[in-house]
Parts: structure tokens; C-alpha cells; sequence
């Protein structure tokens, strides 16, 4: 579909899609780009419009929100246009849906040339459930998108959504229900019981989506000062949930709005948000969470695809596609892979799979100043921008890429503290077996199509035609050595 006039001589090389998602605490475009399976966020903004704020008692949408979602519906229709997307597709969530007066709101954005898609909250969270299966495709739990307007639980596993229900318990409505005390915890108690759901996430992770209970997670990070600020598959068990309760209760939102990462918008929030998730915790028998930095809109997109594509994994897409963008050559990674492989045939399927992603990155860094190339390396590793996979994967594909860029054998601030040493040493031998490789070759395919790496008898022994012989230099030597006695062989050479 062709939106704005958009034209032939305009079209960029990759399509550009768009979702403006009009929820109840804020309204958000996002436009993305790039492989289907998982494109890159080209641009995200939000306004918090607080559709859903006093929704509870006065049953309408306030004046002032309306304003403020006009302003925001027409400059994002306007920077929608400027963009040249492909598709550009405008859902609305509980609050327009509840109000009395959502129709202004559905006309407000039919003038700013927006039609749009009135959400059930069944599609609701459908969409937040295949998103967030987008993201962790292993997902096996209850899927909690919380919303200002409403809440979604989703049961998910086997890459499937299975039950779902729409709860009116916002965290725009939370606040109302505990001004007496006891009431959250009878009211969530008698709607868990009468869908259904008491007790259905006994033993299973709650997925958490929402940028309230994100935002809790944030201020969980800053609190126990962990390592990694990346919020996707990051873990707190019930007890942390309990505890940030009270922590909350006992700091004032100043002090909550200098949290590093935590949206000032969110602070206000905070404590209905923890209180429901501690509340719902207890009726639904989950005793951890998960963040999920997917839902909805992501959800969206997932369902738009085809089998076939949405069966791809999604780091290796990802990776794979960064490696295209910034390496020298084209599926050089994929070539790596399978040329260090006969090195490691123990590795669990999980294990091949983030020594796979690595070797797609290796080549990221080349662009860097030569003395801050394992640096790079490892900041792409932790910090880009991947879903299924979590702190600990994230660290092994970082200490790879440490050690092939020429880091050397130790673990780089802060991935010993992500992954067991056991592992790390494992994602070392992958780092020096990816070093070999990029100095035998050069960065190039036919070297490493020409020659083979295996394990020999307690041997690493590198093979070539007599004709590449030449390609063994002093360098490659020193490289072959060095790896083989990490995995402790012998290195040994046949042409």
C-alpha cells in the first residue's frame, strides 16, 4: 500500500513502516526499516497524553488530553509524510475504546489523515502476545501487557498465543482502586477467579510488557547496580517485585525522576504499577518476571508475515544484517561459522547458535581505530540492539569478539560478571579460532572455502592446497598456536 503520494523516484531501498499506537498513557509513532523478520526502529517518539487519566470516574477522555493528542496526531501524520513510509498503519487501545467521547478522538485523527483501527482488547492481546513471542520466540508463560486503560493477560508457548483476557485495570485506574485498602488485591483476586486464571502461571515467568512496569525494572537495575542497562529478558524474582513496593513507597518522585533511564513521565505511576504486579504475581502462582521490550506494535508486524519468515530467528537476522551493513564483505560471517565449527561439535545447539551470531560480527569493528577494536566489539555485543538472547548470551558473543579483535584471553569489564567462567572460556577458543580465520583470509571467501580447520587427533590441524601454502605466514602461525593451545592441542599444518 502506497500512502501520501509517495513516488518511484522517492522510494528508499528498504520499505518503511509505521505504527502510530494511540494508548492510554501515551501516543507513540514508530517507523521501521529493514528485514522484516526484525527491522530496526528508524525513529520513536511518544506524548504522553494521558488519554486514559480520570477515565475511571468522569467516563471521558479530558479536553486537555484531546488537545494534546491532536497536536500529537497531526505532527506525527506530518512526519509520517516527510519519511515517505511504505505503510503506515493507526490502532487505538482501551481509553479511546472506554470513552464516551473516543469518536472525537477517532475524528481528531481522520482530519489529521489517520484512519483508525478501534482495538478489541482480545486483538489487543493477541498483538502484545505475538509480540512478544517476536522477541523471545521460546516464550513459555503468561504474557501481563499493562496498559493505562487496561490490562491483557496472554498465555503463550510453543510459538503460539493460546488463552487471553482484557482486565479494566490500567495503571491509569490503579490509583482510584487503592484508595481503600485491600481493595486492589479483592479486586484483582475476584476478576482472576471469575476468568478463569487463579493459579495459571504456576511455575511459569510473567512476561512483563508495558512502559510502567519497564520503568520498574529500571529502577530495580539502578538499585541492585547491575551490570547491563539493557531492559529486554532482563529477570527479577516475586521477592524483588515485594521489595521495590516498599522502596517506592519510601521516595518521593523527585528522587524516582533522576533515575538514570526511568522516564520522568512513568514516575508518578510507579508505585500503582509495582503494586498490581505484586498482587497479580500472587493470584496467577508466578513467582519471576521477564521484561519484554516487545508488544503490541511489534505484534502487529509479527502477524503481518509470512510462516516462513516469522520462523527465522531473529538474532541471527539481526546479526546477520548488521554484518551486511558494516563488514567488508558479504556473508563473510556465515563463512566463518562453518570454518571454526568442526572445532567445537560439542556445543549445544544454544551454544552454536551465539558462536553463529558472533561470526556474523566479527567484521563489525574494522572501521574503529585499531586500538579500540575489541572495545567496539564488545560494545555491539551488549549493547546492540537484540532480542532472544539474554545478559549471559549477550556477554559470550562479547567475549568472542573481545578476543578476535585482539582483546586478548581475559573478560572485559563487565561480561565476567554476565556469564560463568566456564563458558567465557569457551566463547575465548570461538574469539581465537575467528582470529585465525580473518588473518588466513583476509577478510576474504576464497581462502576460507579453500582450506579446512579440525580437530585431529589433539590437533588443531589447518589444511590447504599446495598452491595457498604461501597464505601461512609468520602471522597465521603465531594465530594457529595461540588457538590451539587455549583448546589445549597442538597445532599442526598440511598442504
Amino acid at each position: 500500500m502506497t500512502l501520501f503520494g509517495k513516488t518511484t523516484a522517492g522510494a528508499t531501498a528498504e520499505p518503511r513502516t509505521a505504527i502510530v499506537d494511540i494508548g492510554s498513557n501515551s501516543i507513540r509513532l514508530v517507523v521501521y526499516q529493514g528485514p522484516a523478520r526484525l527491522p530496526a526502529i528508524l525513529f520513536n517518539e511518544k506524548v504522553m497524553a494521558g488519554l486514559g487519566r480520570g477515565l475511571a470516574e468522569t467516563g471521558a477522555i479530558s479536553a486537555a488530553s484531546l488537545r494534546m493528542a491532536e497536536d500529537a496526531l497531526y505532527r506525527f501524520a506530518a512526519v509520517a509524510r516527510e519519511m515517505e513510509v511504505d505503510q503506515l498503519r493507526t490502532v487505538a487501545t482501551a481509553a479511546v475504546r472506554d470513552a464516551s467521547n473516543g469518536k472525537a478522538l477517532l475524528a481528531i485523527a481522520k482530519a489529521a489523515g489517520l484512519t483508525v483501527e478501534l482495538l478489541s482488547g482480545e486483538e489487543e492481546a493477541i498483538g502484545a502476545g505475538y509480540g512478544v513471542l517476536s522477541a523471545i520466540p521460546d516464550a513459555d508463560g503468561i504474557v501481563g501487557d499493562l496498559g493505562g486503560g487496561s490490562l491483557e493477560l496472554i498465555r503463550v508457548g510453543g510459538g503460539a498465543v493460546r488463552d487471553r483476557v482484557s482486565f479494566p485495570l490500567g495503571v491509569l485506574r490503579v490509583a482510584a482502586i487503592r484508595k481503600e485498602p485491600g481493595a486492589l488485591q479483592r479486586r484483582v483476586a475476584k476478576l482472576i477467579e471469575e476468568a478463569g486464571w487463579s493459579r495459571k502461571g504456576a511455575g511459569l515467568p510473567l512476561y512483563l510488557v508495558g512502559g510502567s512496569w519497564r520503568s520498574m525494572a529500571r529502577l530495580d537495575m539502578h538499585l541492585g547496580e547491575y551490570p547491563l542497562p539493557v531492559i529486554h529478558q532482563y529477570a527479577m524474582p516475586r521477592a524483588a517485585v515485594t521489595r521495590m513496593g516498599r522502596t517506592i513507597a519510601q521516595v518521593n518522585k523527585g528522587w524516582l525522576r533522576a533515575v538514570p533511564g526511568l522516564q520522568s513521565g512513568r514516575a508518578g505511576t510507579l508505585g500503582d504499577a509495582t503494586a498490581l504486579l505484586a498482587v497479580l504475581l500472587k493470584q496467577l502462582g508466578c513467582e519471576r518476571t521477564v521484561v519484554s521490550a516487545y508488544g503490541l506494535r511489534e505484534g502487529l508486524l509479527y502477524n503481518a508475515l509470512d510462516p516462513a519468515t516469522r520462523a527465522l530467528d531473529p538474532l541471527i537476522v539481526a546479526a546477520r544484517d548488521e554484518g551486511r551493513r558494516h563488514g567488508r564483505f558479504a556473508e563473510h560471517g556465515d563463512l566463518l561459522d562453518r570454518w571454526i565449527a568442526p572445532l567445537f561439535v560439542a556445543d549445544a545447539p544454544e551454544m552454536a547458535r551465539l558462536r553463529l551470531a558472533a561470526c556474523l560480527l566479527a567484521d563489525v569493528g574494522w572501521r574503529a581505530n585499531p586500538d579500540f577494536r575489541a572495545e567496539r566489539g564488545v560494545e555491539i555485543a551488549l549493547h546492540g540492539n537484540w532480542v532472544a538472547i539474554d545478559a549471559r548470551g549477550r556477554a559470550l558473543m562479547a567475549q568472542a569478539l573481545f578476543t578476535s579483535l585482539g582483546g586478548g584471553l581475559e573478560a572485559p569489564a563487565p561480561v565476567g560478571a554476565l556469564a560463568p567462567a566456564a563458558e567465557l572460556k569457551r566463547a575465548i577458543g570461538w574469539g581465537l579460532a575467528m582470529r585465525l580465520g580473518q588473518r588466513l583470509s583476509g577478510g576474504l571467501e576464497g581462502p576460507l572455502r579453500r582450506t579446512r580447520l579440525s580437530d585431529a587427533d589433539g590437533a588443531v590441524l589447518l589444511t590447504m592446497p599446495p598452491a595457498d601454502r604461501a597464505l601461512y605466514s609468520e602471522a597465521v602461525e603465531r594465530r594457529h598456536t595461540a588457538l590451539a593451545t587455549t583448546l589445549g592441542r597442538k597445532a599442526t599444518f598440511a598442504a
